[in-house]
């Protein structure tokens, strides 16, 4: 299994981000945070001609219930969805939770978490598609 979920979009960028912000509390999660890397690079005086996006996303329970198995994971929270250009396509993304958590755990109930995890924002990616 590819350790990236990736889709395609004919939106631009900036309508994919509007659309995944609504998705996403559709879904009962919450962006904590946009980075526009494009602009962020530039204030630092270096150019990325591709537009690229990440959201850091997070659904609290899930967040609360991973935690409370194995502080540690923290390292791999919260999810991060993409939207960039690449090659005149707007692409989303993700690493999926599956692949990260089963990297840093052999957990079954951080497995479980994963499992719910991955399929919601996995959802929450196409219907912003």
């Amino acid at each position: 299994m590819n350790p990236r979920y990736i889709v395609e979009t004919t939106k631009s960028p900036d309508q994919t981000v509007a659309d995944l912000q609504v998705a996403v509390k559709e879904h009962s999660y919450g962006v904590l945070h946009t980075y526009n890397l494009q602009e962020t690079l530039a204030s630092k005086g270096h150019n990325l001609p591709n537009a690229c996006h990440i959201l850091e996303v997070c659904n609290p329970a899930q967040a609360a219930a991973v935690l409370s198995a194995d502080m540690g994971m923290n390292v791999a929270l919260p999810c991060r969805i993409s939207v960039y250009e690449d090659h005149g396509k707007t692409l989303i993304a993700m690493v999926r939770p599956t692949i990260l958590l089963a990297a840093l755990s052999d957990s079954e109930e951080l497995k479980t978490i994963a499992d719910q995890v991955e399929a919601d924002t996995i959802r929450i990616i196409d219907a912003a598609k």
